[in-house]
């Protein structure tokens, strides 16, 4: 990465109208084009509401999918592990794209793997082009999730919790609306599977359209500050020594665990209410107020944060939330299901919450980079076995008293860890890392 995308990024005294980004300021910056800051703002909303509707469309029409290829069980069970593996393993190649490239390039080229995949899944025969056309599109996913908090530190550093928590806005938003409007869109295209997850390709691909330019003008930049002498070469590789620090581990653990009860929620929440007596269609229909939470609450929520010192007491808080909620689903799941929805939904917010504190614990574009490419790459290593081991504790156990009391435990480590991650600090101060 360039010096002029590593600079510290001090708060400037007076914020700048919000429609102009402010990208740190080098003696030989080139001069950024009026209409740059709107694009950008529209650009990282459109790469939001992309990044879950390629796993949430799948997941409603799954059981038709998986019958009209003729899927095994095994291999069923290997694409519903496949998101999670994916951000993990392509996750961490993000710094070093990054640098090469730079951040907006190879967020554009995420939205174009996103749209390439799902407009070519749809098409595939069998089930092992089905599976690499998704991980075509969830490699641009993982890309464009470790990328767009450096995006925000690197042009909107006075406004770190207002646009992360648009752009969670926006996240949410994209989750609940393909998770509610898949069958439905299916049904009113004909009823084919195919059509009903080829028609997310269309958001995809406009999502492209405003990052097309975003990218050249960055690339300009890039070149203007080359030819006057600002890069001299590449940076120092810092990315190992983001390991010796103890909030970047926090921000990983915490990840992980917020991303466990997220999972295991979308895909158990329903069975939960259905095993207590709850219609199929209820249930269904609480899952997505569970879901619809995240909206509002991803935009209030960055923004709390990031007028705060230290996040810990948001941490807790939403802690508490989702402890009530599993209480509620133990002692009494179907009378109290809408107050559990809701309260559950409440939790999930963990997800905006640690997407901001990356954006915070670190100084420097350079550091965001590798902080959140390592966050969320171990995070979600470890979000991996927790859906399975819910999974076989109900089978084994016959009911839900277990799950329900290991995701009540998980919490408390998770508030633990949140408290940790929401400390004053930066992973700079803690490992000497150049800014």
């Amino acid at each position: 990465m360039p010096d002029d995308e590593i600079q510290t990024l001090n708060r400037p005294k007076a914020a700048p109208h919000p429609a102009l980004p402010r990208p740190a300021a080098t003696p030989a910056a080139a001069p950024q084009p009026e209409w740059l800051g709107p694009v950008l703002i529209v650009g990282i909303v459109l790469a939001a509401l992309n990044l879950r509707p390629a796993i949430t469309s799948l997941g409603a029409l799954f059981e038709e999918t998986r019958t009209g290829l003729g899927m095994s069980g095994t291999v069923a069970g290997l694409i519903t592990s496949v998101p999670a593996l994916c951000f993990a393993a392509v996750g961490v190649t993000a710094p070093r794209l990054s640098r090469r490239f730079g951040p907006a390039a190879v967020v554009c080229a995420g939205m174009a793997a996103i749209a390439a995949g799902l407009l070519i899944r749809p098409l595939a025969s069998n089930a092992a082009g089905f599976l690499a056309a998704s991980a075509l599109s969830l490699a641009g996913i993982a890309l464009t999730n470790v990328l767009l908090p450096v995006i925000v530190k690197r042009w909107f550093p006075d406004r770190v919790g207002t646009m992360t928590g648009l752009y969670s806005m926006a996240l949410a938003a994209g989750t609940s609306l393909a998770a509610a409007a898949t069958v439905p869109l299916t049904s009113a295209l004909g009823g084919s599977w195919r059509t009903g997850l080829l028609v997310w390709a269309v958001l995809a691909l406009a999502a492209v359209l405003p990052w097309l330019p975003i990218a050249a003008a960055a690339r300009r930049t890039r070149a203007a500050a080359a030819a006057a002498g600002a890069v001299t070469g590449a940076p120092a590789d810092t990315g190992p020594r983001v390991v010796r620090s103890r909030t970047a581990w926090a921000l990983a653990c915490y990840f992980g665990l917020q991303a466990t009860g997220a999972y295991v929620t979308m895909g158990w929440l329903p069975q939960i209410f259905r095993d207590a007596g709850v219609s199929a269609a209820t249930a269904g229909v609480l899952l997505a107020v569970t879901m619809v939470m995240g909206v509002p609450l991803a935009f209030v929520i960055p923004r709390l944060a990031g007028r705060m010192r230290n996040q810990g007491p948001i941490a807790v808080t939403l802690g508490l939330f989702g402890l009530a909620g599993y209480l509620g689903l133990y002692l009494a799941p179907a009378a109290g299901a809408w107050a559990w929805a809701l309260l559950l939904g409440i939790s999930n917010c963990a997800f905006p919450l640690v997407i901001t504190m990356i954006g915070l614990r670190a100084r420097s574009s350079a550091g965001v980079v590798r902080l959140s490419a390592f966050a969320q790459s171990t995070g979600y290593l470890i979000s991996i076995p927790g859906p399975l081991l819910i999974g076989a504790l109900y089978q084994h156990s016959g009911g839900w008293d277990l799950p329900l009391a290991l995701m009540a435990g998980l919490l408390v480590p998770q508030v633990a860890l949140g408290v940790l991650a929401g400390r004053d600090r930066t992973i700079e101060d803690e490992c000497g890392m150049r800014n």
